[in-house]
């Protein structure tokens, strides 16, 4: 697959006049036996009767399709048609024409997402903290000293490892405990699709162990430090001082008191409001990091049962301590600013405390667990962002519930179909905004856009596997589609992935801006409402916006390394995106099979 470093410029149009319509695409491809549908937009108001679907090979039409009913205008364009090719099966490359305009060239083919997991397990490992396998060198290895604990405060402890966040450095004990359940999550449910290239350090090589579950460990075992004895839980390590100039990890040299360079602040989580600067949050308790371990863990006990018996008593102990945090402090610990008002808001706590039960009723058998579980999930039944048109960044954390699947995998008729019906509940609140425009968009525009619609992406797939109803498949693959180039700019939001595609090649980071390192895999943050753009403190574009056409008070993406808050890419949300892949591999092998 490679990594993209020059704009992939397809035909957009059949004659040399500067376009006014476009047909866009996933630039994926499409699976034989999986829903296909481009979407036309034009900056005029014409209507569309009929499309076509031709060989890019031999020019030959193959397939005539009905444009269908038009949606109207959507953020810079006057119209828009969805162009539904589903019925089409045959592999092959093909390219739609619409009109005069046509789409760039993609293939129908079984192995469309074949290795594309794979590929986003490159971004994971260049995020290391501790040793970088991507860099060869280490960093971060005097992590950290204590604030806020029972001990001292600057009290040493080994917190190294773990990954960063994102461009910056900080790292956070709740997205990497959802990116490790993740991943644990997608070696569980799709083994088969998951190869062993790489030791447990992220050098190339094979130790018989698949690199997702590799990168899983990587994430324990920093959870781990992040929880040494079964009182305490440490919540954050590092704070937004580290936003003082681009630089390589392996080049910190920032001083957070204890020397340029030298050990960072780890948060303990206290349940009560922190910030060591001039700004605070609101945190009321520790369940929303407590009830992660414990998923996380519990997870992991399960998955090393058969295997590592020690490690997997190990990570049982841990999970059980956690949750018994999480039940001593309700309510949420948001992490900690410092100069900036910008943190991770996250405002609900039991979602993360149900999946913490579920995963530990799945572990121990016991039903107090279950029923633990089942009451958390009646208090939340539906992630509150879905239907809303707005929230404050990571609000509702995460992005989706995988507490409804795992408690419904074992739940008796009655329960089980409760917990379906809050799932749908929240996609039916998503389709209803979706279904009035061609993109089917109905996530939000705020910040880390990208996650949300990956996330939504997977409720959809998990609802899908409990229920049966393929009622919202095609919902399912729009929010996909969108991801990888069915959207106003015609762009894969992940870095690299296709090779030969229109990808981000100028994100925010210091490993591109400096020194012209490929984030292959990264998952950028996405989209976001204008307003938000234009209130955002210290963005400026570095280029001129190639994209500029296709911005609109609405929305807007760029691929600029001065825009953070549409193209900066994000440890979790590619994590996320690593099970949502796995996924589609895993559909796209049982669709050839049963065709065979």
């Amino acid at each position: 697959m490679g990594c993209a470093q020059t704009k992939y410029k397809g035909a957009n149009a059949a004659t040399s006049e500067e376009p006014s319509a476009w047909v866009r695409i996933n630039q994926l491809g499409y699976t034989p036996s999986g829903i296909k549908v481009a979407v036309w937009v034009s900056k005029e108001q014409k209507k569309l009767r009929r499309f076509e679907l031709v060989d890019a090979a031999t020019d030959r039409v193959v397939f005539t399709g009905e444009a269908g009913n038009a949606f109207g205008a959507y953020g810079p364009f006057s119209e828009s048609y969805r162009l539904h090719f589903t019925q089409f099966t045959e592999p092959g490359s093909y390219y739609i024409k619409a009109g005069k305009v046509k789409s760039p060239t993609f293939r129908i083919d079984a192995e469309v997402y074949s290795g594309t997991a794979d590929f986003a397990l490159r971004y994971m490992r260049q995020q290391r903290s501790g040793y970088n396998p991507y860099l060869q060198d280490s960093c971060h290895v005097h992590d950290g000293y204590t604030m806020y604990g029972p001990m001292p405060d600057s009290t040493l402890i080994d917190v190294s490892g773990g990954w960063h966040d994102a461009s910056d450095y900080l790292q956070y004990a709740t997205t990497s405990a959802n990116a490790t359940y993740h991943l644990l999550a997608a070696y569980r449910d799709f083994p088969e699709v998951f190869s062993d290239q790489h030791q447990d350090n992220g050098l190339a090589g094979s130790n018989g162990q698949a690199d997702v579950l590799d990168e899983a460990k990587w994430g324990l075992t920093w959870l781990s430090k992040m929880h040494p004895r079964e009182d305490w839980l440490f919540n954050q390590l590092a704070d937004d001082r580290d936003h003082q100039g681009l630089r390589l990890p392996t080049k910190d040299d920032v001083d957070y008191g204890m020397g340029k360079g030298k050990a960072r602040p780890v948060y303990f989580a206290t349940g009560e409001p922190q910030g060591l600067g001039k700004y605070k949050n609101r945190a009321t308790g520790v369940a929303s990091t407590a009830g992660k371990f414990a998923s996380a863990f519990a997870l992991a006990a399960q998955l090393y049962r058969e295997q590592e018996d020690d490690l997997a008593n190990f990570y049982s102990k841990k999970a059980l301590s956690a949750y018994k945090l999480g039940l001593a402090k309700p309510g949420v610990a948001q992490t900690a600013p410092n100069r900036a008002p910008y943190f991770y808001e996250e405002d609900n706590w039991v979602d993360d405390m149900q999946l913490g039960a579920a995963a530990l009723h799945q572990l121990t058998g016991e039903q107090r667990f279950f029923e633990q579980a089942y009451a958390y999930g009646l208090q939340e039944k539906v992630t509150p962002w879905m239907g809303a048109d707005t929230a404050r960044h990571y609000q509702w954390y995460p992005f989706h519930n995988f507490g409804h699947y795992e408690l419904a995998k074992n739940a008796a008729a009655d329960k089980k179909a409760a917990l379906i019906g809050f799932y749908k509940e929240g996609i039916e609140k998503v389709y209803a905004k979706a279904k009035k425009n061609a993109f089917y968009r109905g996530v939000p525009f705020i910040w880390c856009s990208n996650n949300l619609t990956t996330s939504f992406a997977i409720q959809n797939h998990l609802y899908r596997e409990l229920s049966g109803d393929e009622s919202y498949a095609e919902l399912e693959q729009a929010n996909i589609d969108w991801l990888f180039g069915v959207n106003p700019w015609g762009t894969s939001m992940v870095y690299g992935l296709p090779s030969h595609g229109d990808t981000p090649v100028d994100p925010h980071s210091s490993l591109t801006y400096l020194h012209q390192m490929p984030l292959d895999g990264g998952l950028v943050d996405g989209p976001v409402y204008g307003s938000i753009f234009k209130n955002l403190k210290g963005i400026q574009l570095t280029k001129p916006d190639e994209y500029a056409a296709f911005q609109s008070d609405l929305v807007v993406y760029h691929d600029d390394f001065g825009d953070y808050s549409t193209n900066e890419p994000t440890m979790d949300g590619t994590a996320s995106l690593i099970y949502l892949l796995a996924a589609k591999e895993h559909s796209a092998r049982e669709g050839a099979q049963a065709k065979k």
